[in-house]
């Protein structure tokens, strides 16, 4: 029997490289003021779906995204390490989406593509670390949630079996299919494979080619469709989104103030580094019950 799994990825800014022009005056991230990577989590995601093809291969691995056309890498990188089939959907109506929207564009991405038996998504994205994406989808398709994912057990006739992370342990759940899991860092993401970086390096969605490829697009589009190597690109409209639930239109959540965290210097005291001026240091420590 053929399965269909589905994971949600996400290219974010690497917060880790985070500078003070890294939001801009409206609260939002300026995206192109940091290094874009794979989410996290999204590769532990990833890893778990292609777990599940690596002891069935009757499961395909499909891998979608939403966000500007820059958002395709995340989307080669996904084939390069196994999966199947990659769709990035992109429209400029899809921008400044909060978690509500962002969830509402997923699942009518998730209907497009039709039969799905597991969606995963990584447990949260670094540059919102709200969790609620993933959640928010499964209600709008009604269908049951396993959050916390650290394994999938058993996968298959209509049912799934994983061990969840809870506070102080674990737990083992089942769930009937489909379902929607959120995953977390519980597993080692395998490196993208030469021979599949060979083959998609030359994956391309339809804007990337018509952006270079001048009047012979039609053809390389179509001859990249034939070799397996073209990434469908959504528009809104092509996913059957409504236009008043998807980006700012869609968004009831809005930044109501922005505060810019300044350090400064507080009292310093030198120390002599000798013995007397250490034993000075530590009289001080001790009478101020810092230390004892």
């Amino acid at each position: 029997m053929k399965y269909t799994v589905l994971v949600f990825v996400k290219q974010v800014p690497d917060t880790q490289n985070i500078t003070g022009d890294a939001m801009t005056p409206e609260g939002t991230v300026n995206r192109s003021a940091l290094p874009a990577i794979f989410n996290p989590e999204d590769l532990n995601a990833l890893e778990a779906a292609l777990l599940l093809k690596d002891r069935n291969p009757e499961v395909r691995v499909v891998v979608a995204t939403m966000g500007p056309p820059a958002a395709a890498e995340v989307l080669r990188a996904s084939l390069c390490r196994g999966a199947d089939e990659a769709i990035l959907l992109t429209d400029r109506a899809f921008a400044g989406a909060d978690t509500l929207a962002t969830s509402y564009a997923l699942s009518c991405c998730a209907r497009k593509i039709g039969r799905v038996d597991l969606i995963l998504c990584g447990r949260q994205a670094i540059d919102g670390d709200t969790a609620q994406v993933g959640p928010q989808i499964a209600e709008k398709l009604a269908i049951p949630q396993l959050c916390y994912v650290e394994e999938i057990r058993e996968f298959g006739n209509g049912k799934v079996t994983v061990r969840r992370a809870i506070e102080g342990g674990y737990e083992v759940l089942e769930s009937p299919t489909p379902a929607l899991l959120t995953v977390v860092d519980a597993n080692d993401p395998r490196p993208m494979g030469a021979l599949r970086i060979m083959k998609y390096k030359r994956a391309k969605t339809p804007s990337e080619v018509r952006r270079n490829a001048g009047d012979d697009a039609e053809n390389r589009i179509a001859a990249l469709r034939d070799a397996g190597l073209l990434i469908q690109e959504w528009s809104a409209a092509d996913s059957g989104a409504d236009p008043s639930r998807i980006g700012l239109a869609g968004s009831p959540t809005k930044v109501k103030q922005v505060s810019s965290v300044v350090l400064t210097a507080g009292e310093s005291k030198s120390v002599e580094p000798t013995p007397a001026g250490i034993a000075e240091l530590m009289h001080e420590l001790i009478s101020d019950h810092t230390l004892g």
